[in-house]
């Protein structure tokens, strides 16, 4: 859509709206005696103020003038800036300006490609039951998913919640069991589908922070926020039947429904998916340890080339 012009670029061919024309006006005669220099300066005076002309040149004058002491006063002020000016005037912004954190700010950079998967099963009755709700993210903008394979195991039929609040319906396309994933084909995306950026593990260190999203017991897209604990652990969920190994450790809190949900970065780069959480009790809730497959086999199990 083309933006309209600020000036007009018409042709004036006749004079100014309520403003007239400049002309060459006839000498007046002069009137019967001649008024006294006091009375004749009067009259000029007033015949001024009342004449468009000089009206519209005294403003274009005052605007000229207005405009070069501007220009001077930018000239001068730049000339004048030192860093001090600089540190200051940041400091300045950063004690007035509310900034988002760098979890915020991660987590809205992959938030676009976080989907909620749901699971149904068919009863005996053939009646659909919910069987499940778990995590997954977009690693290619076709609608290939990444989620853990105990979140879709055993289910009838699935059904993908986008960001964007629209749902399809998904089929398995892919697993590999030994590190609980499953690769998943969406039946229809919406168009402007985003997929997560996903980076190496291979220079993350213990410490470094990250956030995971996800679908906590079914609430999210829920935003939490740790450092990574260690790498190279081994796990086994209480129902699983197989260690899997070289898992990434972390802290950020996780719960039944983070399943299969990405681990970012601060940058928002995707480096593992999260799979299981430990805790010595029967209460599947979280206590302080959390595991995710790199996505260096993550990435292998949609067929995509490692890093």
């Amino acid at each position: 859509m083309r933006k309209p012009a600020l000036y007009s670029r018409t042709p004036r061919t006749g004079p100014l709206t309520g403003v007239p024309a400049v002309r060459d006006e006839p000498a007046r005669p002069e009137a019967t005696g001649a008024p006294s220099t006091r009375s004749s300066w009067r009259q000029r005076m007033g015949r001024a103020a009342t004449d468009p002309r000089v009206m519209w040149a005294s403003l274009l004058l005052l605007s000229v003038a207005l405009g070069v002491s501007l220009w001077q006063g930018r000239v001068g002020a730049g000339q004048a800036l030192t860093q001090k000016d600089i540190d200051a005037a940041v400091l300045r912004t950063l004690t007035t300006q509310v900034l988002p954190s760098p979890a915020a700010r991660a987590a809205e950079k992959v938030r676009p490609s976080v989907v909620r998967v749901e699971a149904f099963v068919r009863n005996r009755k053939g009646e659909e039951e919910d069987h499940g709700v778990g995590t997954g993210v977009v690693i290619v903008d076709r609608g290939v998913i990444l989620t853990n394979l105990h979140v879709v195991q055993g289910a009838d039929r699935l059904r993908i919640v986008f960001a964007d609040g629209s749902d399809a319906g998904a089929s398995v396309t892919g697993v590999q069991a030994q590190n609980d994933l499953a690769v998943l084909q969406a039946d229809t995306v919406p168009d402007d589908l985003q997929a997560a950026t996903m980076r190496s593990t291979s220079d993350l260190l213990p410490g470094d922070q990250v956030v995971a999203v996800g679908f906590p017991f079914g609430i999210g897209p829920s935003v939490s926020a740790g450092v990574i604990s260690g790498f190279g652990r081994s796990f086994r969920a209480p129902e699983g039947q197989q260690d899997i190994e070289n898992l990434i450790q972390f802290d950020a809190a996780a719960n039944p429904g983070n399943s299969g949900g990405p681990l970012v970065t601060m940058d928002g780069e995707v480096v593992g998916i999260v799979t299981g959480i430990l805790n010595p009790t029967k209460a599947r809730t979280f206590a302080g340890i959390g595991f995710a497959v790199p996505i260096e086999s993550a990435a292998q199990a949609a067929g995509l080339p490692p890093f």
